[in-house]
């Protein structure tokens, strides 16, 4: 079946349906985005039926969706204020919006915002001097449109009690105090001088700082949600989705038969290639993986404010984002890069060729993401990679917003509390900044995109078979997808079924985001024997996107650029007041998700299809064992916490799994994971961290170890990527870190740092090697094992400068060690006659780049095959 142009239109009125695994009842939902009515029935079915659709799962379709977002606020919590009519409001702002939109530049706004009756009267009024506070401030045409939208939007009281009538506002207590307060913090500033602020109208230095940084921050809202009507069309989505939160559910029933005519939509669990399965398929797919690695980029969003890891610099005291976690003995941002560059170097040892892929990286303003992701860069010289190859793109911030009303928080005059506005706006963002563009110019047509907290996303193939997948099979968008743990916080891939008003049908992989799960009563319930959910695969934010198709979403200039919009109220917005007093808030602020760039691309048939549709579509997902798709760091665990989900310590025991899972498979013996409830009150059973780049893929990784065991209680960490273990028995302790793991860097004709793959790297061989000591500490109620931070008593260390070289061959090494060996050197350990013999000697010159023995790579077939050279 030809696949059809992307379906972009919008429709009012859905009727959803799915069926169940429970053959007696079918469910329908209706839902008309012109009259706000959500309706809900379950009526009993004339005969059972099959699934339409082949799933992994083995189950029946279980559809619960409809592609416009809503609100999630607890509709119990969100009554509606009784002087406000949230009705009311959004036709308002929809009036002046329309409006705004006719007008062809800034003069003719302010016109039409002037007109508007709140301006009007908060500007222009002879009882509010705010206006004669702005007239000393210098303020440009543009910045004064700014204010006086946020006024048009009913938001005046960000401004403070500053430039409103005290009289009016306040008690006389409180109008005392609040004086009280402003005279003591302007005798302050103004060393002394109660003269009342800037020019003596009531703005004090402090103000008028917190002023300009608002007007920034407004300045972006404007300018990049332009395409929905800036700040106040910002306003209209914030009102429209708490507007949708408070729908009452109706019978079906009490629609005319007409209503049945409307556009019906079906859920059904995706048929995905099941990687752990078709094992022959998901080689070959990682395979075109590894060939396409020229023409992808990486995309990163980084711009999440990551306030569930409670992540605080232990010099300064300030908060930090995800990004500079420290985990495993590096930032997660770091973790990153590793894992890119083990693609690259696998690339490199089998086309002999150096590929460096462009990395964008969407930041924030958030705990002051921007600049720190940009110093960390700086500081590892861009992690060998040269400036050119990282293209670093800020993303606005937003109001956040009360759950009650959707009138906007703040912490004192001019400080709206502001978050990142979703990782949704980056597909927008890198059309505003070039991105598309940028990675055009390095030859690039797809690009991989990967969370920062997600720590085994490029485990195995599955990254490279997504990759692989959509480049050969010319997809738009493609999922990594995996089983869905219950009551995660993490959405499910579905595939959608439409069929419009004119009788024809589309299709296309989209997801359902985990917020929207109790607003269609998708709930999680542990005591129930049958969750909804459970038909469907996990959402894990790993995507292949074609870039072209992505840029032209983002380029559009409706609310199409800005996928996935919800309003996620459930959660409380924590902040701190000007007088110190902490407030928590039942909040939330407009989001996009950057998943459901894919509500873009669904295709068109003529006619229903049965079977094996998902094969033609331009969308598609993969499917893998979780922990080789994602185990995120992304929440502090709590003390006394029981869980150990999505926490780094959960996260490092997936890792301790695929370890497991490896070595295993390798004659060595190892003590198995349990699951997590068994290591909630002490450490994993081991400590196992292995360089990335000793494969990638597990079936190269294998290739270089063989037989011999590791003790319960060990530790091992390899930073070398040419290593060699071949019956080795472990009881302790043994780290090898090499200086050049994967090749030695050389400063270009730029003066920067560019790291060559393959060229001087630091190599290790062990056989027959039986290494017994102390090693951790396991008592130590200091070890933070996820941080890799961990008291030893003793350690076999071998630690490799430049090209060294360290092998250990028939020998018992006992206790403490240390083997350091300089660059240029290779040290080799024996069994003496009077205990260990070691040698020391330099590297042949003619050996010096290549090593005195290296892996070579070979694809046979649809598998990597390894051959050990020895010079």
């Amino acid at each position: 079946m030809a696949s059809s142009a992307p379906v972009l239109q919008q429709h009012n009125n859905f009727l959803f349906t799915f069926s169940s695994k429970n053959k007696n009842t079918n469910s329908l939902f209706f839902f008309n985005s012109c009259n706000s009515t959500l309706n809900y029935v379950t009526k009993p079915l004339a005969s059972t039926s099959s699934s339409l659709f082949s799933s992994p799962f083995q189950s029946s379709s279980r559809p619960l969706i409809r592609l416009p977002r809503v609100s999630t606020a607890p509709v119990e919590y969100v009554p509606p204020a009784p002087d406000f009519d949230i009705h009311k409001e959004i036709a308002r702002l929809k009036a002046l919006k329309s409006k705004l939109d006719h007008c062809t530049n800034l003069k003719d706004r302010i016109r039409v915002i002037d007109s508007d009756s709140r301006v009007n009267s908060f500007f222009f009024s002879h009882q509010n001097s705010f206006s004669r506070v702005l007239e000393t401030l210098h303020l440009d045409q543009f910045e004064v449109f700014l204010l006086k939208c946020v006024v048009a939007a009913g938001q005046h009281h960000v401004f403070g009690d500053v430039c409103t009538e005290f009289e009016q506002k306040r008690s006389s207590l409180k109008s005392a105090l609040y004086a009280l307060a402003e005279m003591i913090e302007n005798w302050d500033v103004n060393g002394g001088n109660g003269g009342g602020g800037v020019n003596g109208y009531g703005i004090g230095t402090e103000e008028h700082e917190a002023l300009r940084s608002m007007l920034k921050i407004i300045g972006e809202v404007e300018r990049f949600y332009d395409c929905i009507g800036g700040i106040i069309g910002y306003q209209i989505m914030v009102l429209e989705l708490l507007a949708q939160s408070t729908f009452e559910r109706q019978s079906l029933s009490h629609h005319s038969n007409k209503s049945l005519k409307r556009e019906i939509i079906e859920i059904h669990p995706p048929h995905a290639l099941d990687l752990s399965q078709d094992l022959e398929y998901a080689s070959q797919a990682a395979i075109w993986g590894i060939e396409g690695l020229p023409n992808l980029g990486e995309i990163y969003p980084l711009g999440g404010s990551a306030d569930r890891l409670g992540l605080v610099d232990p010099d300064s005291g300030e908060c930090l984002p995800a990004a500079m976690l420290p985990y495993c003995g590096r930032s997660l941002l770091e973790g990153l890069i590793r894992d890119l560059q083990a693609r690259e170097y696998l690339y490199f040892k089998l086309y002999s060729k150096q590929c460096i892929t462009p990395v964008a990286i969407m930041t924030s303003a958030a705990k002051s993401n921007h600049e720190r992701v940009t110093s960390l860069c700086e500081e590892l010289h861009w992690f060998g990679r040269g400036r050119s190859n990282f293209k670093l793109f800020e993303q606005p911030l937003v109001p956040a917003v009360s759950a009650e009303d959707g009138q906007w928080l703040a912490s004192g005059p001019f400080k709206p509390i502001c978050k990142p506005g979703g990782h949704g706006v980056i597909w927008k963002l890198a059309y505003n900044e070039g991105v598309f563009q940028w990675f055009y110019d390095h030859g690039r047509r797809g690009a991989t995109v990967r969370q920062v907290s997600n720590v085994v996303a490029s485990t195995d193939l599955t990254l490279l078979a997504l990759a692989g997948l959509g480049l050969r099979q010319g997809k738009k968008l493609g999922f990594a997808s995996c089983k869905r743990n219950a009551g995660a916080t993490e959405g499910i891939n579905v595939l959608i079924e439409k069929k419009n008003l004119e009788g024809k049908w589309t299709y296309g992989i989209s997801c359902i985001e985990y917020t929207e799960f109790d607003k269609f009563g998708m709930t999680d319930n542990s005591l129930s024997s049958y969750s909804l959910q459970a038909e469907f695969p996990a959402n894990t934010n790993i995507l292949y996107v074609d870039l072209p198709s992505a840029e032209l979403v983002a380029s559009s200039n409706d609310e199409t650029g800005l996928p996935g919009m919800v309003l996620n109220v459930k959660k409380a917005i924590t902040y701190v007041d000007q007088f110190g007093s902490k407030h928590s808030v039942p909040g939330g602020r407009l989001e996009c998700t950057m998943q459901n760039l894919a509500d873009n691309f669904f295709n068109t048939r003529s006619s229903r299809c049965y079977d094996g549709v998902e094969d033609g579509l331009d969308t598609f997902i993969v499917y893998n064992e979780r922990k080789k798709v994602t185990s995120s760091a992304k929440k502090k665990r709590r003390h006394g916490d029981k869980s150990l989900h999505q926490t780094p310590d959960g996260s490092l025991l997936d890792i301790m799994r695929n370890a497991y899972d490896i070595l295993s498979h390798c004659e060595i013996k190892i003590p198995k994971i349990e699951g997590n409830e068994k290591y909630v009150d002490s450490g994993p059973p081991f400590l196992i961290l292995l360089h990335p780049a000793l494969g990638p893929l597990w079936e190269v990784t294998r290739q270089k170890f063989h037989r011999g065991s590791i003790s319960r209680g060990s530790e091992l960490q390899i930073e070398v990527a040419e290593f060699l273990w071949r019956d080795v028995q472990l009881d302790g302790s043994l780290i090898i870190l090499a200086e050049n793991i994967l090749g030695s860097t050389t400063i270009d004709e730029n003066g920067e740092t560019i790291l060559q793959y393959g060229k001087r790297c630091g190599r290790c061989k062990l056989e027959n090697v039986k290494i017994l000591n102390d090693g951790i500490n396991w008592n130590s109620k200091e070890n933070l094992y996820w941080k890799h931070d961990v008291e030893r008593f003793e350690a076999v260390k071998v630690i490799l400068h430049g090209n060294a070289e360290f092998e250990a061959a028939d020998v018992m090494l006992q206790g403490n060690h240390v083997f350091e060996v300089p660059n240029g050197y290779k040290m080799k350990i024996t069994t003496g006659d009077s205990g260990l013999a070691v040698e020391l000697k330099p590297i042949e010159k003619k050996l010096m780049e290549c090593g005195s023995w290296f892996w070579n790579y070979k694809i046979m077939g649809k598998h990597v095959q390894l051959e050990l050279v020895e010079l």
